[in-house]
């Protein structure tokens, strides 16, 4: 698995231009799934399975990152705009990599005093892509991600774009161990633009149709010094969500997940998140309604060049999701 998530998180793939990460998934999935498809947006449609109830799996391609929207004519210097939810306190030093290979170093005006103690507005960054020739590889409307390569620390796991190319790894690999058994129509769905408003999620599940969805996605993890508090730790297991800002999960799909955790042993944890949703919460509007809850993998650093998770939560988290899509759909969902 380790090989699977190093060749996925440093994979390049901002949101709306998810295709390099997509064809890296479909590759891995083929031979497990009974049809793949590409929805108008580009989210990666898998189906598994036929004739049984509809269970909808999410997880979603994209990254953070940004766009060049300005080349200054003297320095060269980018200046550039956001795609998603930046962390402006992490952004001088960090590297960025665009599609056609430049690699950047994001600056702030007299970073030696004032990043000290403040983060300025965005639009007091830029991108230092010069190579020395005078020429701007960069031109506006180029989109970058943030580039680091993975790094292990033990059984803990620390690269950029955990979010959520960690998810994308559970369900290719719940689909693996199922290997086509399952009483289940299942569609494992690989979705775009997630980090800017669940824009994938909506269209695909209006699609599939689902009678039961999750979510895979990483949750803020309770354990770091002076964050919110939350019941979420590093090495707790899977965290089985109870509530986030834009979604309340039922009790039957909370109960199916908490049940099967215990059933199986499963290592397991509950997470209620006030700042963030995932895909769950633009499927279980669709349509008529979805009932929905989501599996989420502990993390710490999320949206920086660090994302830090744990593989036991990871096994986890593989394990309740094998276990609940190989196992009968209990009364009421």
């Amino acid at each position: 698995m380790k090989d699977l998530i190093k060749k996925l998180v440093e994979a390049w793939g901002p949101s709306g231009y998810e295709h390099q990460v997509r064809e890296l998934i479909r590759a891995e999935v083929a031979p497990y799934a009974d049809e793949i498809t590409v929805d108008p947006l580009g989210s990666l449609i898998c189906r598994v399975g036929s004739g049984g109830r509809k269970i909808m799996l999410a997880a979603h391609m994209d990254e953070i990152g940004v766009m060049a929207t300005y080349v200054e004519k003297t320095t060269g210097y980018v200046r550039f705009s956001s795609i998603g939810g930046l962390m402006n306190t992490a952004l001088l030093g960090t590297r960025v990599k665009f599609e056609n290979g430049t690699t950047g170093v994001i600056g702030m005006p007299e970073y030696f005093t004032n990043a000290r103690t403040a983060a300025p507005a965005l639009d007091q960054y830029y991108i230092d892509v010069s190579d020395g020739s005078g020429a701007s590889p960069v031109e506006p409307g180029m989109p970058a991600v943030f580039w680091r390569e993975m790094e292990a620390r033990g059984s803990r796991l620390i690269a950029k774009s955990m979010d959520d190319r960690i998810g994308c790894v559970v369900a290719i690999e719940a689909m693996k161990r199922i290997n086509k058994q399952t009483p289940h129509e299942l569609y494992f769905v690989f979705t775009v633009q997630e980090e800017v408003g669940l824009r994938g999620a909506r269209p695909a599940a209006f699609s599939v149709q689902p009678d039961v969805a999750i979510a895979l996605d990483v949750t803020v993890a309770g354990d770091m010094i002076g964050i919110e508090k939350n019941a979420v730790t590093l090495g707790g297991g899977a965290a089985i969500k109870m509530l986030d800002v834009g979604l309340v999960v039922p009790p039957a799909v909370r109960d199916w997940m908490r049940e099967r955790a215990e059933a199986d042993g499963i290592p397991h944890q509950f997470e209620t998140l006030t700042l963030g949703s995932t895909d769950a919460a633009g499927i279980h509007v669709s349509r008529e309604g979805v009932p929905s809850g989501a599996i989420s993998i502990p993390c710490r650093f999320v949206h920086t060049v660090s994302e830090t998770v744990e593989t036991s939560d990871l096994e986890a988290c593989v394990a309740l999701l094998h276990g609940l899509l190989t196992n009968p759909l209990p009364q009421g969902l």
